[in-house]
């Protein structure tokens, strides 16, 4: 048992915590074709996203980044759903291009 939790320990040193805690925002910028989207900076703006997002949020989010029109019928939309996430994924923006510009 103990070799066990420590070859886990030791695998997960390995890779870091970036690699085993990377979020589906991180995820979707890194996959996603911008230019700009460097692992500094996606790693950043998903960590916004865990402080200002709930996970499902996080997900919704992440779809944004392949598929655009989305973020637009969301953001359109009449729903009170809609209007209260699209008001979070707005803070979450704005934080994002404050704390994370220049990386």
């Amino acid at each position: 048992m103990k070799s066990t939790l420590f070859a886990a320990m030791a695998g997960f040193m390995l890779i870091g915590p970036q690699g085993a805690l990377a979020g589906p925002i991180e995820n979707a910028c890194l996959r996603s074709d911008r230019a700009q989207a460097t692992r500094a900076l996606c790693r950043c703006i998903d960590s916004v996203a865990q402080t200002t997002l709930t996970r499902s949020e996080q997900r919704r989010a992440a779809s944004f980044f392949s598929d655009p029109d989305l973020a637009q019928s969301v953001r359109m939309s009449k729903t009170a759903r809609d209007n209260e996430f699209w008001d979070r994924y707005r803070v979450f923006g704005a934080t994002a291009e404050q704390y994370c510009a220049g990386r």
